[in-house]
């Protein structure tokens, strides 16, 4: 049984779920594998417009594989190279929406960081226990959390290894919108296909100038954005856009 299913629920939309119910999406590094393979060729697919990444509705993930790293050492950790794994769900350059029921936790926090969008349920729970077990968030859960939520909640998150429920993770930052637990994956699949019908090459300039402005100068990031802005004038999705609106129609965007 795959580890990591993808599903195309409309040819715009495709999505990521992991598939280890008896560890509840534990991830190991099959998962991880398994994930960087399904977003690189995702990102690759002139077809996919959006990505729903998904444990399901009972439980997003609740972190590493213990049993894969309890006995390793520093140099076999390092040796994983599991940071490029991750890299490839960084560098999608589809816009991924996590649809988060269940626990979060550990790596399973971490991914869900990864998304672009997260759509947590009001039963979620959000953790970054690693400090429990002796080690420390390895997968941008420093990094990553405080760039979310700010230094003090990350560093209460992270010294305590207290869970937050999913609606402290929505008025925190760490969500972009909380919703019954039984409405998670619907919210997250229609979100993605109304991303999905606007024009794909706007999405992804404005995701990758958004991303890359981040770590910027305000001046380096405003000139990311105009150029970006200015290159979409080449397009001719910008004609269909305007042409549509002038004509009070809906526009048909080709990614062009």
């Amino acid at each position: 049984m795959d580890a990591v299913v993808v599903e195309r629920p409309n040819p715009q939309v495709a999505v990521v779920r992991l598939n280890r119910p008896e560890a509840r999406n534990a991830l190991n590094q099959q998962v991880r594998m398994q994930l960087a393979e399904h977003f690189t060729a995702l990102g690759r697919d002139p077809e996919v417009r959006a990505i729903v990444l998904t444990g399901g509705d009972k439980y997003f993930a609740a972190g590493a594989d213990l049993r894969e790293m309890a006995e390793a050492g520093a140099v076999e950790i390092m040796l994983r190279n599991t940071h490029r794994l991750w890299g490839a769900i960084a560098s999608c350059p589809k816009p991924v929406i996590a649809a988060v029921n269940g626990f979060a936790w550990g790596g399973g926090c971490e991914l869900a960081m990864h998304a672009d969008i997260i759509v947590a349920g009001e039963g979620s729970s959000f953790c970054q226990p690693e400090v429990k077990v002796g080690i420390m968030p390895g997968a941008g859960g420093t990094q990553r959390l405080a760039r979310a939520v700010g230094k003090f909640k990350a560093m209460k998150m992270v010294l305590s290894g207290q869970p937050v429920s999913g609606r402290e993770a929505g008025e925190m930052g760490l969500a972009s919108e909380v919703v019954p637990d039984a409405e998670v994956q619907s919210r997250a699949m229609e979100l993605a296909t109304q991303i999905a019908a606007l024009p794909p090459l706007a999405i992804m300039q404005i995701k990758e100038v958004l991303l890359a402005g981040q770590d910027a100068s305000l001046d380096a990031a405003l000139m990311l954005e105009r150029k970006a802005f200015q290159l979409l004038f080449a397009s001719r999705d910008q004609k269909e856009g305007m042409q549509a609106f002038f004509d009070k129609r809906p526009a048909g965007f080709e990614g062009v």
